[in-house]
This record gives C-alpha cells, sequence and structure tokens, in this order.
C-alpha cells in the first residue's frame, strides 16, 4: 500500500513512465525500449495536462465572468474533479480502492471477463467516489466496498465493447478507456444513438467536421472553428477586445494542440501495445486482442468531441440558470465537458448533430442528478475533512453529475436487496462479455 500510494502520489505524468516501462519488460520488451516508451507516454501526458490547463485556466475565468453578469445565486458550488477525487482519495472506501481494483483486474483477466489491462491506476479515485458515496448513505463501509468493486466491473466490460470504436474513430489503436467518468455515457450514447438514427428526417442530418472543413475550406478547419467559439465565449463574459481575441485564439490553440499531444502519447505505446499482443498470441489460445486501458484525456481530441464540448460550455451556463429546480453552479468542472464525450462519438460516429443532441441531454440530466448528489457530495467532503471554502453545498459535473454513480448509490440505498441486483447485473455483463471475447478469439 506505501509503495502504490507513493507511485500513485508522483501523478500521471511520472506514474505511467514506472508502469509502462515495468509492464514492457514484463512482457518481453527490453528495459531501453520499454524506458522510452514508457517516458514518451509520461511527455504525452505532461503535454496533455499542460493543454487541458491552459483549456480550464482560460475557460474557468471566461464562465465566471458569465455567471456574474447574469447575476445567478444558485446555492450549490462546482468545486471542481481534483476536489472531488481528493475526497474520493480521502474517505475509507478510497484508502482500500488501489489494491480492489488491482485484483479485480487481474481476476477478470484470468478469468477472461475482459480484454484490458488497466494502468491506469490514478483514476480508480471514480470508483471509490462511487463507493464513499454509498458508504455516506447507507453508512455501511463494506457496502462502499463492494459497490467500488462492482462500478469498476461494469467500466471495465464498457471498455472492451467501446475499444473498437476508440481505435476506429478516436484514432487510439490497441487502446481502451476504463474511465469511470467518461464510461459512465457509453450506454446512454448507445441507447440515444439508436433512437435518433430511427426518427424520420432526424436520421437523415450528417454533419461530418471533415465533410464540413471540405465545404468550408479553411473556416471549416479546428483552428478557425476553436477561435472562433472562444471568440463568442469572450464576447458572452463582456470581455475587452484584446481578451476576446486572446481567448478566441488559446481555444484555436487547444482544438490543434490536443491531438498532437495525444499522438505523442500514442507513439509511446504502441511497441508496448505490439509486445502485449505478441506475448498473448504465445501464451493463451483464447484471450483474443488486448488493450491497454488509458485515462480518457487521450481521446478528447476528436474534433466533434471539442466542438461540441466549446459549443455546450456557455449553453450549461443558460440551463443552469433555465432549469427549475437545479442547484448547481456550473463553475470549476466546465473544462472537463469533453470528457462527457470521448465515448459519445464512437457510437455518433462523430456526428456533430447527434452528438450535440447526446450531449445536451447528457448535461441537462447531470445538472439534476449533481443537484440530488450535493447533499451527500457535501457530506462527504466533510467527513473527508475537505476545506469547502466558505460554501454551505457543494457538488462537481466530474463526478457529481456521474449518472452511474448516481444510480450505483440510489441502488444500493436498497440495502441487501440492492447490492444482490448489482452483484448479478455486474457479474452477467461479466459473463456476457467472456462469451463474446471467447467467440471473437475463435472467429480469429
Amino acid at each position: 500500500m506505501a509503495i502504490l500510494d507513493f507511485i500513485v502520489g508522483l501523478g500521471p505524468s511520472v506514474m505511467m513512465p514506472i508502469l509502462l516501462t515495468i509492464f514492457g519488460m514484463i512482457l518481453g520488451a527490453s528495459f531501453g525500449k520499454s524506458l522510452r516508451s514508457g517516458l514518451t507516454v509520461g511527455v504525452g501526458f505532461i503535454g496533455l495536462n499542460l493543454v487541458i490547463g491552459l483549456l480550464g485556466g482560460n475557460l474557468g475565468p471566461a464562465a465566471q465572468q458569465m455567471v456574474a453578469n447574469f447575476g445567478l445565486s444558485l446555492t450549490t458550488i462546482d468545486v471542481g474533479w481534483p476536489a472531488a477525487a481528493a475526497i474520493a482519495f480521502g474517505s475509507q472506501v478510497g484508502a482500500v480502492i488501489i489494491p480492489i481494483g488491482l485484483v479485480i483486474n487481474v481476476v477478470m483477466l484470468l478469468t477472461n471477463t475482459t480484454q484490458t489491462v488497466n494502468i491506469d491506476i490514478w483514476n480508480y479515485w471514480h470508483f471509490a467516489f462511487t463507493g464513499a458515496l454509498v458508504q455516506g448513505i447507507t453508512g455501511s463501509f463494506a457496502l462502499g466496498a463492494f459497490a467500488s468493486a462492482m462500478n469498476m466491473i461494469i467500466v471495465m466490460v464498457i471498455a472492451d465493447r467501446t475499444a473498437p470504436g476508440v481505435e476506429e474513430f478516436l484514432g487510439l489503436p490497441g487502446v481502451s478507456l476504463p474511465h469511470g467518468f467518461s464510461g459512465a455515457y457509453a450506454p446512454i450514447a448507445l441507447v440515444m444513438n439508436a433512437i435518433l438514427k430511427r426518427i424520420p428526417g432526424i436520421n437523415k442530418i450528417n454533419i461530418n467536421p471533415e465533410k464540413v472543413q471540405k465545404k468550408l475550406g479553411v473556416f471549416g478547419e479546428p483552428l478557425i472553428v476553436g477561435t472562433v467559439i472562444g471568440m463568442i465565449i469572450g464576447a458572452m463574459a463582456k470581455y475587452d477586445i484584446a481578451k476576446i481575441l486572446q481567448l478566441g485564439v488559446t481555444m484555436g490553440g487547444v482544438l490543434i494542440l490536443i491531438p498532437r499531444m495525444a499522438a505523442m502519447l500514442m507513439e509511446g505505446l504502441i511497441p508496448i501495445s505490439d509486445a502485449a499482443q505478441i506475448f498473448i498470441e504465445k501464451r493463451f489460445n483464447n484471450r483474443g486482442k488486448m488493450y491497454i486501458g488509458l485515462d480518457s484525456a487521450v481521446g478528447i481530441g476528436h474534433p466533434t468531441t471539442l466542438a461540441v464540448a466549446l459549443l455546450l460550455t456557455p449553453i450549461t451556463i443558460f440551463l443552469a440558470i433555465a432549469l427549475p429546480g437545479n442547484t448547481v453552479l456550473p463553475f470549476a468542472d466546465l473544462a472537463v465537458i469533453p470528457f462527457m464525450f470521448v465515448l459519445v462519438v464512437p457510437f455518433t460516429k462523430g456526428d456533430f448533430f447527434r452528438t450535440f443532441i447526446i450531449g445536451l441531454v447528457i448535461v441537462i440530466a447531470g445538472l439534476y442528478i449533481a443537484t440530488d448528489l450535493a447533499p451527500l457530495h457535501t457530506e462527504m467532503a466533510l467527513a473527508a475533512n475537505f476545506d469547502m471554502g466558505g460554501a454551505t453545498q457543494i457538488s462537481s459535473i466530474c463526478d457529481g453529475a456521474n449518472p452511474m454513480a448516481w444510480g450505483i448509490t440510489k441502488l444500493m440505498n436498497m440495502g441487501m436487496i440492492g447490492a444482490g441486483i448489482l452483484g448479478v447485473f455486474s457479474i452477467a455483463l461479466a459473463y456476457w462479455n467472456r462469451t463474446k471475447i471467447i467467440a471473437e478469439a475463435k472467429a480469429e
């Protein structure tokens, strides 16, 4: 535990190179090749985090200014995902989530119920957050730990099932995204996309960023689109002309830099992914393809993901004002809106219109979920001795608006009956995944 806590405390940019170097050597790659791959991934994460920080550092103040302009007096403050992660790891469930997660991943690999080697240990906090919510509402550590474990199993299956789309549409070969926040929206995308494709008229609408770019020429490029949307947000924040232009160029830069940083990260992962496939082919004949599980940050660079997220940023603030019963003031987590759509895009095949409609529903539902969980979220923060900065009630978009965490919490509030339902569902889902993995392996 002490060693794991130390490694996680180093942050993803240091943790990932260490884990990938060890993992690469286990798979048979040389130390030098493994080290280079690991460090390249670390550099990719540094670049990605810098650009995401640039996004949040510029978008956050603009959003705050928009909130001030509209004179909002919403009572629940969005304190952001870093606070949610601190609260999750500061809980009793958070103290044991890493060994629980590692054991679950190993057991699922041995039983052929997953194809993902989840090395994204930092993001185990999403599972801990769910467990902390459950412990808070039930008063039971055991039920909280159980909920965390089942949450991870469900997300691992989602990661496997969405991995082909991640490869094809997000350009991440050999990668899956077992991310507790992004993964929660995949089932919603699956259902809503199927419905939208069956509605006459709507099913004929197809706004593909690449086609739009070809028709509009230079004005359809992500750089120009991001700049224009950034300037609109700046104008709505009532910035002066200099700040409007600066925000526009910054947002345009973000749309260019994120995919390039993700490409560097993939450059480091490819040798490890190739070594993993060779390792599996040599030692197992019923495993099929294996994936490396990573943070969904590597997939937010798709043009549709970023364009929809930027467009929905001011809309989210308007919705917070207009929706009856909502108490959440979106602020700190506005920059994580792209993470909601990472696993939506593979279902919509990058179609802007369907992604936007699904995103609108996700945001509306998310505000109500965050409002509903706010008292429990605040209770968790107080239990973890989190400094709320004078706020009487807090929440967040990530993971306070997470539909999977909310659903599991409500189910587990039924006690042992809810635990039984959740356990049966999770195991059934894992078994279904096993049948597909074996069938695909035989077909290959």
